[in-house]
C-alpha cells in the first residue's frame, strides 16, 4: 500500500461517528503504587467529552476495577477467584465514581454497563443490551463498559477487555475501535526483546504473517491483554465493519491525534463481511 493510500485511510477516521475506546488497566494507574492516576484520567475524560461534543457517539470500555480494588485493600497477589471478584466489586465503585465526577465537570452524563458472556450468548439479553446502548446514545450519554467480574467464572468469561471492546463494537455497529494500552502498536517482533523490531503503521489484511507477529505474553503487571488479544480484537472489529487503531496510552491526548487522522499507532482497516457474533462467542 502506497503512502498516499495510507494517508487517505487515516483521513477517513475524521468521519467516524460511533467510536469505542478501550482503556487498559495499566493506563489508568501509577505504576509505582497501582493507585489511580487522576490527572491522566482527567485528560482522558476531556478528550472523550470533546468527541461527544463533536456529535459522535462514544463508548469507553474500561479495565481497572480489579487493579483498583486490590490496591485499595493492600492485596499484592490475587490467590482465588472469589478474592478477584471481591476486588472487582470494590474497585468498580471507585472507578465509576471518578469517571462520573470528571465527566460531570465537562458537562457529560455517563452510564455503567457491566456485561457477561452469558448476556451476549442469549439472544433476548443481547438485543436488550443493544437497545440500552441505542437509547443512551439518543440521550447523549457516554456508556462506560466493563466485564462483570463479580459474577463471571473462568469458563464463561470474555477473559480480556480487548476482545470485549471488539464485541461491543460489533454489537452496536460502531465504525471505529481504539485500543489504548502500554503497547504503541504492532511490531514485527516484541520490541522489548528486540530493539531492532520494525513498527507497522497500517494493516490492510490480517493474515498468518501478521498473526505470527503477535506476542502472547501479558503487557504489564496490571493488565491481561498482550498483542495476541489485540489481534483477536482486530479480527472481530474489522470483520464487523469497523476500523481499529492500537495506540500508546502514555498521553491520552493521542485520541485527538487519531481521530484527526494523524499517523499514530497501528491502523487495521475494516474488511466487513457477513459476521456472526454468536458464532464467535460460542467458540470462545
Amino acid at each position: 500500500m502506497n503512502a498516499s493510500t495510507i494517508a487517505d485511510a487515516r483521513k477517513q477516521l475524521k468521519n467516524k461517528q460511533r467510536v469505542v475506546v478501550k482503556i487498559g488497566s495499566s493506563s489508568l494507574v501509577h505504576k509505582s503504587t497501582g493507585r489511580l492516576n487522576l490527572p491522566k484520567i482527567e485528560i482522558l475524560v476531556r478528550e472523550v467529552a470533546d468527541l461527544r461534543n463533536q456529535g459522535k457517539d462514544v463508548v469507553i470500555v474500561s479495565s481497572g476495577a480489579i487493579a483498583v480494588g486490590r490496591t485499595a485493600m493492600g492485596i499484592s497477589r490475587l490467590e482465588s477467584l472469589k478474592q478477584k471478584q471481591a476486588c472487582a466489586a470494590i474497585g468498580q465503585v471507585s472507578l465509576m465514581m471518578i469517571y462520573q465526577k470528571f465527566f460531570s465537570e465537562y458537562g457529560q452524563t455517563t452510564a455503567q454497563i457491566l456485561l457477561t458472556k452469558q448476556t451476549m450468548l442469549d439472544g433476548e439479553s443481547r438485543e436488550n443490551a443493544r437497545n440500552t446502548f441505542e437509547e443512551l446514545f439518543s440521550l447523549g450519554v457516554i456508556p462506560i463498559v466493563n466485564e462483570n467480574d463479580t459474577v463471571e467464572t473462568y469458563d464463561i468469561r470474555f477473559g480480556d477487555n480487548d476482545r470485549l471492546s471488539a464485541i461491543v463494537t460489533a454489537l452496536i455497529h460502531a465504525d471505529l475501535l481504539i485500543l489504548l494500552s502500554d503497547i504503541r502498536g504492532l511490531f514485527t517482533e516484541d520490541p522489548r526483546r528486540n530493539p531492532e523490531a520494525a513498527f507497522i503503521s497500517e494493516v490492510d489484511q490480517i493474515d498468518d504473517r501478521i498473526r505470527a507477529m503477535a506476542d502472547s505474553s501479558a503487557g504489564s503487571d496490571f493488565g491481561t491483554g498482550g498483542m495476541a488479544t489485540k489481534l483477536a480484537a482486530a479480527e472481530i472489529a474489522t470483520a464487523a465493519g469497523a476500523d481499529m487503531v492500537i495506540a500508546l496510552s502514555e498521553d491520552f491526548r493521542i485520541l485527538h491525534q487519531i481521530v484527526s487522522g494523524e499517523d499514530v499507532g497501528t491502523l487495521f482497516r475494516a474488511h466487513p463481511h457477513e459476521f456472526f457474533l454468536m458464532d464467535y462467542l460460542e467458540k470462545m
